[in-house]
């Protein structure tokens, strides 16, 4: 939810401009600071940044967006899998135009990523090539499509390389979307052979894998724009879910639980409507509360999020509530849904949250940050330090009145990086 300064809100940010009642009240109370949530080198995604904030040193764990939603989706990654993220996208006249497929529904997601195996993924039968001739090489024997949620969804590369270079979709709107197509990082890597649980497979080169992640967008572009899920949309000239994206691949990673690296946590909890922070919390050894109603989007169940953290700190330690709408409205560059995404945070979760907590007999520790900034004017991700707010009951405060971009600046935090976030939040007592 943090952002720019955007001229038509009398030059503030949307923080300064909403002024959430409690979030606020919470800034008043406890103490803030600024917190670099991408280490150098790294992009700006919500699966850097939120792993980050966990604690986590990236350049030890990190293997891109696709293994952690694998494991949220419950795909257990062989160690010759290369897992990536892909979106259902909506291409028109030659652009990028949504990375969401045009806020697609997950049950029409599915029917597609059905067909989309069904037509392209292994296995694929005799008769099937003969149909598709030459339109289907040999290594789409190597891919498999697996429905995640809405428009995210995962891509599994038998033997793929992770060593490519790959587009997010959503920092790319409104651009021509075939420069943007997946290249090789090291085009001069041969293939060579890696050991699967079953049989040995040879690993694809970057460029060999470049090279097929790009016939699978070509490919999908062509089979989607002939479903009748698609061909209504037209009819009705609504944005179609007319291409696959694949971004940010990996192996399967090797992540210590949070347990591991913090004594004091004995369990933890993580709430969230999407594929990667469960995925990160999977990883993390937290267990996974599902909210009925919970989207991803600002018509989430916020109060059932709310409800599910309070009974959560009955018998876990550690709970991590993450809520998307934020983002996702700052991606569609509309900055009054923004605005009531941050009011519906703030009235909706954070309000019944702390109330709870003020009628605990137990003394329970806060913190409210962003992952990453997505201003609404710029559409995409951008890497700068987020605020941050740490409170608890009796908590010495410091003289920050507002929580917003600016005004935690001079908090008694300071500016903090990375895992230091962790630590702090940790020496609480």
């Amino acid at each position: 939810m943090a952002d720019h300064k955007v001229a038509s809100l009398g030059n503030k940010t949307l923080l300064q401009y909403a002024r959430p009642e409690y979030i606020n009240r919470l800034a008043r109370q406890g103490r803030c600071g600024r917190l670099i949530t991408v280490p150098e080198g790294f992009p700006p995604g919500s699966e850097v940044a939120n792993t980050a904030i966990l604690g986590y040193d990236l350049n030890k764990v990190y293997e891109g967006r696709g293994p952690l939603e694998a494991a949220s989706i419950g795909y257990d990654m062989a160690d010759d899998d290369m897992a990536i993220r892909c979106n259902i996208i909506t291409l028109e006249d030659g652009k990028i135009i949504t990375h969401n497929g045009g806020n697609l529904e997950t049950a029409d997601a599915a029917e597609l990523i059905r067909y989309l195996n069904e037509t392209l993924a292994a296995p694929i039968n005799e008769r099937e090539r003969q149909r598709l001739g030459d339109s289907c090489p040999k290594d789409f024997e190597r891919v498999k499509f697996i429905t995640g949620i809405q428009y995210r969804h995962l891509l599994v590369i038998k033997g793929g390389s992770k060593h490519i270079i790959c587009n997010p979709p959503h920092d790319h709107p409104n651009e021509q979307w075939r420069p943007l197509l997946v290249k090789p990082a090291d085009p001069v890597v041969s293939g060579s052979v890696v050991s699967g649980s079953a049989a040995d497979i040879s690993r694809l080169s970057p460029q060999e894998t470049a090279e097929l992640i790009n016939e699978l967008i070509l490919k999908s572009q062509e089979l989607l724009a002939k479903h009748p899920y698609n061909l209504a949309k037209a009819a009705k000239g609504e944005r179609q879910a007319n291409s696959i994206w694949p971004w940010s691949g990996g192996y399967r990673p090797s992540m210590q639980t949070l347990m591991q690296q913090y004594p004091q946590i004995k369990s933890g909890a993580v709430i969230s409507a999407v594929d990667l922070i469960q995925g990160i919390g999977r990883y993390a050894g937290m267990r996974i509360i599902k909210v009925p109603g919970a989207t991803g989007l600002a018509n989430t169940n916020y109060e059932g999020k709310a409800q599910a953290a309070i009974e959560a700190l009955k018998t876990d330690d550690f709970v991590f509530v993450h809520v998307e709408a934020t983002d996702e409205a700052g991606h569609d560059g509309d900055i009054d849904l923004k605005l009531k995404a941050i009011d519906y945070l703030d009235q909706r979760l954070v309000k019944p949250i702390i109330e709870a907590i003020n009628a605990m007999q137990e003394d329970v520790c806060v913190a409210v940050l962003p992952d990453h900034p997505t201003p609404v004017e710029l559409r995409i991700h951008v890497n700068e330090p987020v605020p941050f707010i740490i409170w608890h009951k009796g908590i010495q405060p410091d003289n920050v009145e507002l929580y917003d971009e600016e005004s935690c600046v001079s908090g008694s935090y300071g500016l903090l990086r990375l895992q230091e976030f962790m630590n702090a939040f940790m020496a609480v007592e």
